[in-house]
């Protein structure tokens, strides 16, 4: 397979890492993942790395047709993201990525298939070789992952008026977001930071992305704090 372009962004105040820390985001469409990526590359000066939409040579075919090109599909993106990865992960510098890996099989594979745009055969082939790659790959130092209500999702993602997404269903996002909570009972890779951004705006909000870097940063170290309420 030919070698697919990688997307990385260097922060152009980044200073010298004394710590290399390797974070991805995830979650479901809309819930913030490249504006959080954005914020806290610029914030954090670490590189950052974002999806293959540009460059990606079957997006404009599986979106025609869906049942022919979803394999072709999900084995490109496999494909960028662990090369992504590797590169990231070889420079000494910090790096966040706006949607990890392990999402492509856990959720939108899988979607696929229990939408029967993937059929049995291919998508098994799929797994196998998904689960190849990342056995392969060193874990991440920390996983992001970001929620918000189906109703949120929707109406960001009709604010924000992606021709690519006029398609996307509140039903469609609730299969997904069904499949995230399958993935995260069993995610052990790395430690996970699940934020709720409903209500959180780190995009205009100074106050709301210092809270967000002052946990990553907490999570990060290893610190965690329990507080248990006084007996009297």
């Amino acid at each position: 397979m030919k070698k697919a372009a990688v997307s990385v962004t260097r922060a152009p105040t980044a200073s010298v890492d004394m710590t290399k820390r390797m974070v991805v985001v995830a979650g479901n469409i809309g819930a913030g993942k490249t504006s959080l990526t954005e914020r806290l590359g610029e914030r954090m000066g670490w590189q950052m790395a974002f999806e293959s939409v540009a460059d990606n040579p079957y997006l404009a075919d599986f979106y025609d047709d869906m049942s022919n090109w979803s394999f072709h599909l999900q084995v490109f993106f496999l494909g960028h993201r662990a090369q992504q990865y590797l590169d990231l992960h070889a420079s000494p510098k910090s790096a966040i990525l706006d949607r990890s890996i392990y999402e492509d099989a856990y959720i939108f594979a899988r979607a696929l298939h229990s939408l029967g745009n993937l059929n049995e055969r291919d998508y098994q082939a799929y797994r196998r070789v998904f689960e190849l790659i990342v056995s392969r790959l060193p874990p991440p130092n920390l996983l992001i992952y970001l929620r918000a209500p189906v109703e949120v999702l929707k109406e960001r993602i009709s604010r924000r008026a992606r021709e690519i997404e006029t398609g996307i269903t509140e039903e469609y996002l609730g299969l997904l977001e069904s499949f995230y909570d399958d993935w995260m009972d069993v995610y052990d890779v790395c430690p996970v930071l699940t934020i709720r951004t409903d209500n959180l705006d780190f995009v205009h909000v100074t106050r709301h992305l210092d809270i967000v870097v002052k946990r990553i940063q907490d999570k990060l170290a290893g610190k965690e704090e329990v507080v248990f309420p006084s007996d009297e």
